[in-house]
C-alpha cells in the first residue's frame, strides 16, 4: 500500500530560486565600460560582488550542461567569497536542490536547513525541505514542515496535497480527505484534489471509483504523463494486466529517467503475464537504482 501512495512523490518537482532576478535580470549582458571599472576599483570590494555574481552565473551554466558536480562547486565558491551575501539563502537553497539531484539528501537537508535558518519563513525552502524528508521517509518531520507551511499560508494547494499524500501513507484517510477536499473547495479545476481522492478511493480498494476519476483526469489532461502511472498501478491491482503495460508504455516512452519504482511496477506486471525473464531484469533495474534490496530478493524468487 505504501507504493500506491508514494510512487507519485517520487518525481517531485524540485523548486529552484532564479537568483538572477535577485542579482539583476541583465547579468548577461554585464559589461563593465572603462571609466565604470575605474569608479568600481575606486569605491573598492565591488570587484569581488561581480565574482560572486560569476559564479552563480557559471552554476546555471553548468546546470543546464547538467554537471551537477561543477554547480555546486560554484554555488560553494561564490558564498566562501561573500559569507554574509544577504543573498545566500537562495544560494543554499539551489544548492540543497543540486544536492539532492545528485542524490546526497543528507547534504541536501544540511543545505536546506542552513537557507530557512536565514529565511525561517520561506514557502519555497519549506516545501523543498517538506519533500526531502518525505523521500528520506521523516514522514513526521515532513508533516511539520508541512504543518508550518500551512500555517503561513493555508491556501496552499501543494501543501495539502501531499500532507495529505502523506495522511494516506499512514492510514489516516479522514484527515486526507479533508486536506483534498480542502483543495477541491478552493479550486474546482484542480487536478491535484481529484487525484487526491483518486488515491483515496485506491486506498479503500474502491477501485472502479478511483478508475472513474483517473479516466476523466486522463481526458481532460492526456498529455498529463503521471496520470498514466497511477492508472498503470490501479490496472495491476485490477488484474487488468495488458491495459496496465500499455499506459506503462506511455510512461516509458515519456520519461526520461524513471523512477525504480516504476521499474518494479512493470516487473510485477510482467510476473503476471508469465514473463519471468524480462520481469528480473527490471527487478534488477530497480535494485541498482537504490530500491529495497530485501523486497527485489522477493520479486526475484518469483522469477525462477
Amino acid at each position: 500500500m505504501r507504493q500506491i501512495i508514494f510512487l507519485f512523490l517520487q518525481r517531485l518537482r524540485f523548486y529552484y530560486v532564479d537568483l538572477r532576478r535577485l542579482l539583476g535580470k541583465n547579468m548577461r549582458k554585464f559589461v563593465l565600460s572603462g571609466m565604470l571599472w575605474m569608479l568600481l576599483l575606486a569605491v573598492g570590494g565591488s570587484a569581488r560582488a561581480q565574482t560572486y555574481e560569476e559564479m552563480i552565473e557559471k552554476s546555471y551554466d553548468y546546470v543546464d550542461r547538467n554537471d551537477l558536480p561543477a554547480a555546486e562547486e560554484c554555488l560553494k565558491a561564490a558564498m566562501r567569497l561573500e559569507p554574509g551575501n544577504r543573498n545566500n539563502y537562495a544560494l543554499l537553497t539551489n544548492l540543497g536542490t543540486i544536492q539532492r539531484r545528485q542524490g546526497k539528501p543528507d547534504d541536501a537537508l544540511v543545505s536546506y536547513t542552513a537557507a530557512l535558518n536565514q529565511q525561517p519563513g520561506n514557502e519555497v525552502i519549506l516545501s523543498n525541505r517538506a519533500e526531502l524528508y518525505t523521500e528520506m521517509n521523516e514522514t513526521e518531520k515532513a508533516l511539520s514542515d508541512y504543518q508550518l507551511l500551512l500555517s503561513i499560508n493555508p491556501k496552499n494547494e501543494d501543501a495539502l496535497f501531499h500532507r495529505g499524500l502523506l495522511y494516506l501513507g499512514m492510514q489516516n484517510l479522514i484527515p486526507a480527505e479533508a486536506d483534498f477536499e480542502k483543495i477541491l473547495d478552493m479550486n474546482k479545476e484542480t487536478i491535484q484534489g481529484r487525484l487526491g481522492y483518486a488515491l483515496l478511493e485506491k486506498v479503500r480498494k474502491n477501485y472502479d471509483d478511483c478508475e472513474v476519476i483517473l479516466n476523466y483526469l486522463i481526458g481532460k489532461r492526456p498529455e498529463y504523463w503521471r496520470l498514466y502511472e497511477e492508472r498503470a498501478e490501479l490496472y495491476y491491482l485490477m488484474s487488468k494486466n495488458a491495459r496496465a503495460m500499455a499506459d506503462l508504455n506511455r510512461v516509458f516512452a515519456e520519461e526520461s529517467d524513471p523512477a525504480p519504482e516504476l521499474y518494479v511496477l512493470r516487473g510485477r506486471v510482467k510476473l503476471a503475464q508469465y514473463e519471468k525473464a524480462s520481469a528480473a531484469i527490471d527487478f534488477r533495474k530497480a535494485l541498482s537504482m537504490g530500491y529495497d534490496a530485501e523486497t527485489i530478493e522477493m520479486l526475484l524468487k518469483q522469477t525462477y
